[in-house]
Formats: structure tokens, sequence, C-alpha cells
């Protein structure tokens, strides 16, 4: 999980009413929700969660599963009338979310660690991307909080 102190809940979730999330990220917030309440973020409002998965069979409910042809679903649900859609973690989704053109903007937190290890976000991503900073903020801890928005070049 990523918490960006003072930002949650009200300026965040004021942008967004869906969730897009791998099963990875989606089993693990589900373990984090069931010792918290059922709240996989403190103050989470409630939305329309997407869950991009090819082997569960059962989500929460109110939970969407997406299975087959993923790219456009989250095509077609990116085209709804709302407000944004929330990309949570996952690196596998995120990469192929940034091939397909479907990421409008990176929100990168910088924390003060170093793990040593670990799968990077960009791994294969294999091509340049222009990016533009339209916000950045940085906290007591030391976190910094990044917002790009993303140029997509044909």
């Amino acid at each position: 999980m990523f918490y960006r102190p003072g930002l949650w809940p009200n300026e965040f979730f004021t942008r967004i009413d869906a969730l897009f999330i791998g099963r990875k990220s989606y089993e693990i917030a589900q373990q984090y929700a069931n010792s918290n309440n059922g709240e996989m973020i403190p103050g989470m409002p409630e939305m329309t969660e997407y869950v991009f998965s090819k082997t569960l069979k059962s989500v929460k409910e109110g939970a969407v599963i997406i299975a087959n042809d993923s790219i456009s679903e989250a095509r077609r649900i990116k085209e709804l009338p709302g407000k944004d859609i929330w990309l949570y973690g996952g690196a596998s989704l995120t990469e192929v979310f940034m091939k397909e053109g479907l990421v409008d903007e990176l929100w990168l937190s910088v924390h003060p660690i170093l793990l040593g290890s670990g799968k990077q976000l960009f791994q294969s991503y294999g091509h340049r991307t222009h990016l533009t900073l339209l916000e950045s903020k940085t906290y007591e801890t030391g976190l910094v909080s990044l917002r790009y928005g993303i140029k997509n070049i044909a």
C-alpha cells in the first residue's frame, strides 16, 4: 500500500470514481481490508473496482472481473462518463496500459528508503515517453509526490 500523508482522502479521492487493479494487488489489498474493517485504504469512498485477472473466479461484491480482452475493456470503461480512473499498483498491469497509451498521468511517490530489490516499474517498456511535471509536493516524512502528464507519441 502506498499512502500520501495529507492527500488522502480529500484531494485525491475527489478526482476518481473507479479503480483498475491487477490480481496480485487486489489480493494484497483484500488481505489488508479484511483486517481493517473492510477498508482497503482508510477513508476511501465507494467506487467501482475493476480487477484484471485471468485466474480469479470471484471478487468482492460490487467489484468486476475483467478476464478477457482487457485492453478493449479498459478502453471502453475509460470512455464511460465519470471521473478519473485510478490504476492501483501492479507493475505488469501498469506496463501493459502504458504500452497501449491508456495512462494519461503518472502519480509517483518516492519514499525515503532503498529496498535493494524488487520489480522495476518500467522494466521492458521499450520506448521514450515525454512527461510534463504537473505537480510536486514534499512531505515532512521525506516522501516526495510527483504528478506527471504523459504525452503519448504515435
